[in-house]
């Protein structure tokens, strides 16, 4: 995808969620840190322009919640999520750029529900790319994209790559 496409997908999606969820006025976006904080306020800004109500976005840290935590690094790197709003009785969209195995969205979740108790959540991503070793699906999807278990998908984005793609890449063992 080039900056173009995704910023058309994301469109499309503020569209979706605001057409789904009856409006924007019980709605919080949270972004999975890294890319899925851009991609959070990217259709938090979509959203302004389509229903001028300002939706609140916050940020969530799933470092602790992952199950791979040993694996990822002998000292993992822990940052804070931001969330300075209650989650509770909210409708909350969980934002991030792939899904895959459905691992990172089930630990989100986790985090999400030490923090209260939404009245729904939904997943949104920027990509779809099958494979799912856990029973999580994506409410809003930008584009399902049929890989291989030798593929990775790459999205960058501008506020954190300097760079906007998203590329299709053989794994390097």
């Amino acid at each position: 995808m080039s900056a173009t496409e995704i910023d058309r997908t994301l469109q499309r999606v503020a569209h979706e969620i605001v057409e789904r969820s009856g409006g924007t006025s019980n709605l919080a976006l949270i972004g999975v840190r890294r890319r899925g904080v851009p991609l959070a306020n990217r259709i938090a800004r979509a959203m302004r322009e389509i229903d001028r109500v300002e939706v609140p976005v916050g940020t969530l840290d799933i470092t602790l919640y992952r199950d791979d935590l040993s694996k990822v690094a002998a000292h993992p790197v822990i940052q804070s999520s931001d969330i300075n709003f209650s989650v509770d009785d909210k409708d909350l969209i969980l934002v991030d750029d792939v899904l895959y195995t459905g691992r990172t969205a089930r630990a989100a979740m986790n985090a999400l529900f030490d923090l209260g108790r939404p009245r729904s959540l939904r997943l949104c991503v920027l990509i779809d790319r099958g494979h799912r070793e856990m029973p999580i699906e994506a409410s809003f999807v930008g584009r399902m994209v049929q890989t291989s278990d030798s593929e990775i998908i790459e999205v960058k984005l501008r506020e954190i790559d300097q760079d906007e793609r998203v590329i299709l890449v053989d794994r390097v063992e």
